[in-house]
């Protein structure tokens, strides 16, 4: 889930900086893509991953 929001948070960036859309500071480009690195990175690390505990085995 993580890499997703981290994909669409990179597609914004660069329609930001494709478009030359003037925006307030904290919605530049840069720090779009620097919360989508932050995200990867997290999702990479395997935050946000489900685990089973309990379920059943096969054998």
């Amino acid at each position: 889930m993580l890499g997703i929001a981290a994909a669409v948070l990179f597609f914004i960036a660069f329609l930001i900086n494709a478009a030359d859309i003037s925006t307030n500071d904290v919605f530049a480009s840069t720090n779009v893509m620097l919360i989508g690195l932050m995200l990867l990175a997290l999702h990479v690390a395997g935050v946000g991953a489900s685990t089973r505990i309990g379920g059943s085995r096969r054998r």
